[in-house]
């Protein structure tokens, strides 16, 4: 991989971190890993910490929780290989700061359309369930089906990640 952009989806705990951690080590480049995430109690702490032991020293991790966009335009560079872990952690920042949320989405995709190097997303499909019981969380799936849409027709691949095993469905 010597340049492009990749969405990986999955559900949880599918493999589609270590999936994507793999994408952008073969592409021999330095590695940025972009979280998203917070670390708000013990749970999401101890898991932070178990994607930071598996991928080791050699990356560089820029934790930035609502400005995406700004980030991976000051990080994506010809030799660099971001990853971006996780888009639905971002778009759940984003509402919990009452964000709007389409734009900033549209942002993000205006702004990876521009940037050098390589960027892979990591993203939950959180869409293949049952109907949420209450508006927020359909809110949520609604917001992540549409950034998944945007993103995935500005990527040159993307996969779907379930047991482990990747379904290239784009690319």
């Amino acid at each position: 991989m010597t340049g492009g952009r990749t969405l990986v989806l999955g559900g949880a705990r599918s493999g589609k971190s270590t999936f994507a951690e793999g994408l952008v080590e073969r592409a021999g480049l330095s590695p940025i890993y972009l979280a998203t995430g917070r670390s708000l109690d013990g749970e999401m702490a101890a898991r932070i910490e178990e994607h930071r032991r598996r991928r080791g020293a050699a990356w560089t991790t820029i934790e930035e929780p609502l400005a995406l966009a700004a980030a991976l335009k000051q990080n994506a560079r010809d030799d660099r290989a971001v990853l971006v872990d996780c888009l639905t952690l971002w778009l759940t920042n984003l509402m919990m700061e009452d964000a709007d949320v389409p734009a900033r989405c549209d942002a993000l995709c205006e702004t990876v359309a521009t940037l050098p190097g390589v960027i892979v997303f990591v993203s939950n499909e959180v869409g293949l369930g049952i109907v949420p019981d209450n508006p927020m969380a359909r809110a949520f799936r609604d917001h992540a089906g549409f950034l998944h849409q945007k993103i995935g027709a500005c990527c040159d691949s993307v996969f779907f990640v379930a047991a482990g095993l990747p379904l290239k469905m784009k690319g």
